[in-house]
């Protein structure tokens, strides 16, 4: 899979720039070819026709109409993680439940929620092609992403990229990062032990991978992709309790993503050598979350 994050900020006390490049976790390719899906002959299931209510049939009209939104009233927070300002359009996250078609492998990433940071609230929404491709594939050809996410082009290279993700099993989610309900960043939260990149590493299971890529240059340089990187880490821990590692694999000479990454409580596992780089493994464990 590709790459991390051209922008996201270390806000720590390494001397390296302060702007993450494109590629906190990048390098493997995401072959997300479909599982077995029990249940597939037929048998056993039973059908009905159901009447939704009026209320439920709103609130998917609201959803359909998609924004990007900050956590509205009756939303709880996955854990406290690091606060801003920032302002735009509107993002509004699903207000349903996840319901998946297919094996759900990061158990229900739509239904994570908001996380409270330092910088604001903070929600990842999956991503929606008709939404959201117009703002991943500007962000993508911003020089200092494509150097690391090779995304850059038209619409349809990022386009195909997605559908990969979408088509597939489930177990690479491409999502859009929202600050205070603005979209400011894109993620890839995938199955590390379930990617070529597990052959690379004595992979565990249920290890669990991040992409992240800080698309808006205002919010690039300000410690926010270090920030960013803590608080999904531990919304992975969080609402992943089979989970005990969070992995990241950027580029080894991207100092800036690896700096990003040892402030969020990362830490520096192994030099790997991967089809597309060299790359160093950062891993967050879930046994030292409350030391690093």
């Amino acid at each position: 899979m590709p790459p991390a994050d051209p922008t996201t900020g270390t806000g720590a006390a390494v001397p390296v720039p302060d702007d993450v490049s494109s590629d906190v976790a990048s390098g493997s390719d995401a072959e997300s070819g479909p599982l077995a899906d029990p249940g597939a002959d037929g048998q056993g299931e039973d059908t009905m026709d159901l009447h939704l209510p009026d209320e439920l049939i709103a609130l998917i009209g609201e959803e359909e109409a998609g924004s990007y939104g900050a956590r509205g009233p009756g939303h709880d927070t996955a854990e406290p993680s690091p606060s801003l300002n920032t302002t735009g359009d509107s993002f509004v996250p699903s207000a349903l439940p996840f319901l998946p078609t297919k094996d759900d492998l990061l158990d229900r990433v739509a239904g994570w929620g908001p996380v409270d940071t330092s910088a604001g609230v903070f929600h990842l929404v999956p991503v929606r092609i008709e939404r959201d491709l117009p703002l991943v594939s500007r962000w993508m050809n911003d020089p200092a992403a494509a150097a690391f996410w090779e995304l850059s082009g038209p619409p349809n290279v990022t386009e195909d990229h997605l559908r990969a993700q979408l088509g597939g099993d489930g177990r690479s989610i491409p999502c859009i990062g929202a600050l205070d309900g603005t979209p400011m960043s894109y993620w890839e939260v995938y199955r590390a032990d379930l990617d070529p990149l597990a052959r690379h590493y004595p992979a565990r299971p249920h290890d669990t991978g991040l992409h992240l890529l800080v698309g808006a240059v205002a919010d690039r340089g300000r410690g926010l992709g270090g920030l960013l990187l803590r608080a999904v880490a531990d919304l992975v821990l969080a609402r992943r309790p089979s989970c005990a590692r969070v992995i990241a694999e950027p580029d080894i000479r991207n100092t800036p993503s690896i700096a990003a990454l040892l402030t969020a409580g990362f830490r520096f596992s192994s030099e790997v050598e991967l089809p597309a780089k060299r790359a160093a493994l950062m891993v967050r464990d879930r046994s030292l979350r409350h030391v690093m």
